[in-house]
């Protein structure tokens, strides 16, 4: 792709959008050589679709055989287990069972371990009811049959793109908040206009998640895809839950959605979701008392002892769906320009091939950087060491979560450090247990204000 010399602008690329992808984007391009912006229009980073999801890190096994979302999922499978441990990032290698609760769903299983196969996941293991029952004692006696995929795993879905973006600052990138790409023009280099000043770019990747499409027809004047946001609502149990499902349990999968899942999380709660709603509002996640009944009931359906468990919290988020099913990833070498656009239900686990497959749809002539700076994310994991396991911690803040008075006032400096009271959650989870604030609220909004609580 070519575009202007790097001499003429300030910027080689101008990543719009700064959830999981664009920050994936902008460390590739970085670690690449280039001299990278993020522009993103909300106070914080990964506060649109990125800010709500499951957290699982998929194998690819039941995406379209030969799609887009197949490889980058996968490449970006394969980077996450190898930049993971020198990031200081968690994986819960817990396998994912796909449940067959009726004869029909059961005639299904052999077709998708077959997509499965002819997508390279070669590992999974078909399962008769007692095989399944073995593995997963809890499930309700109406199982049909199963199959395992082994190397489906959890992973945080905030500390990942946490880390990727910290990496690209640390290594010279920049990051410009409440920075909204109004309008632009391209003259052989780019203008774009945001409310903190003008920007001009060589390049500009479109990685605006919900607003992908709006952001394509601002700069180019088109776009070859409509952005209709689909809801998923969200149901997370107390920790004691967790011992009920030992794996991802997923539903046979639907053409449009993989359907509601039931799983631990990282952080030793277990989840309910998602719900697949569409909707024309790209801005409102609303909570529906009807529906999150309905993801208790469900739960309870594959769980049976899941009714007796208490709720911790109930959430919702929403992903960048499209008339099409294949990511839209398209690049205009004329004009600098790349979309990224209709990254669904994949994107955490797809994030890192993504960047790498966009990366290589520029030309820039960088040189890649020798000895790059790799920095350590907190650990939030619930079955690694923790902070407040370590002497000299000052103290625990947040005793739902176990946050340390240390791990708060880390996360309230460097180039991250968060300007909105939902980015210090997802830094640190202070406030997001079971009391939900109720104990820790004077002490997060003292350190979220800068005084020392």
């Amino acid at each position: 792709m070519g575009a202007a010399t790097s001499s003429e602008t300030p910027y080689d690329v101008a990543v719009i959008g700064a959830g999981v992808i664009g920050c994936a984007i902008a460390r590739r391009f970085t670690l690449d050589g280039a001299r990278v912006v993020v522009l993103e229009k909300a106070p914080d980073i990964l506060d649109g679709a990125s800010k709500a999801n499951s957290a699982i890190l998929h194998t690819g096994f039941d995406a379209p055989t030969g799609s887009l979302e197949l490889s980058c999922v996968q490449a970006g499978h394969a980077e996450y287990e190898t930049i993971r441990e020198a990031m200081n990032l968690p994986i819960d290698r817990c396998g994912a069972l796909v449940l067959a609760w009726d004869a029909a769903q059961a005639d299904r299983l052999p077709d998708l371990v077959a997509q499965g196969q002819a997508n390279g996941v070669d590992d999974l293991e078909m399962l008769t009811r007692d095989q399944a029952l073995a593995l997963e004692p809890n499930l309700a006696p109406h199982l049909h049959a199963a199959f395992r995929v082994p190397r489906e795993a959890l992973i945080d879905p905030w500390s990942a793109p946490h880390a990727y973006l910290l990496q690209a600052l640390l290594n010279g990138a920049e990051l410009r908040r409440n920075a909204e790409v109004t309008s632009g023009h391209y003259d052989g280099v780019w203008h774009l206009q945001t409310p903190t000043g003008p920007v001009r770019t060589a390049h500009v990747i479109n990685a605006a998640g919900n607003w992908g499409d709006v952001v394509d027809q601002r700069l180019i004047g088109a776009s070859a895809f409509t952005i209709r946001p689909r809801k998923g609502q969200f149901v997370v149990y107390d920790k004691s839950a967790a011992r009920l499902a030992r794996h991802i349990l997923l539903p046979v999968p639907t053409d449009k959605t993989k359907g509601i899942v039931v799983c631990r999380t990282i952080w030793g709660n277990l989840l309910v979701g998602p719900t697949a709603e569409d909707q024309e509002d790209r801005t409102t996640a609303d909570l529906v008392p009807e529906t999150l009944q309905q993801l208790r009931d469900k739960g309870a359906e594959i769980l049976p002892a899941l009714a007796a468990e208490e709720i911790t919290t109930v959430y919702a988020g929403l992903r960048p769906a499209c008339e099409h099913k294949d990511y839209q990833i398209s690049a205009r070498p004329e004009q600098g320009y790349v979309t990224v656009g209709a990254i669904r239900s994949t994107g955490l686990s797809s994030a890192l091939g993504t960047a790498a497959h966009v990366a290589s749809l520029v030309t820039g002539g960088w040189t890649a950087l020798p000895d790059p700076v790799v920095p350590e994310i907190p650990m939030l994991a619930e079955t690694e060491t923790r902070d407040w396991q370590r002497p000299g911690n000052d103290g625990i803040l947040c005793h739902c979560e176990r946050v340390t008075r240390r791990e708060a006032k880390a996360a309230m400096q460097g180039p991250l450090a968060p300007q909105t009271a939902a980015g210090l959650k997802r830094r640190t989870r202070m406030t997001m247990g079971r009391c939900q604030g109720f104990h820790c609220t004077a002490a997060f909004e003292a350190c979220l204000n800068g005084d020392a609580p």
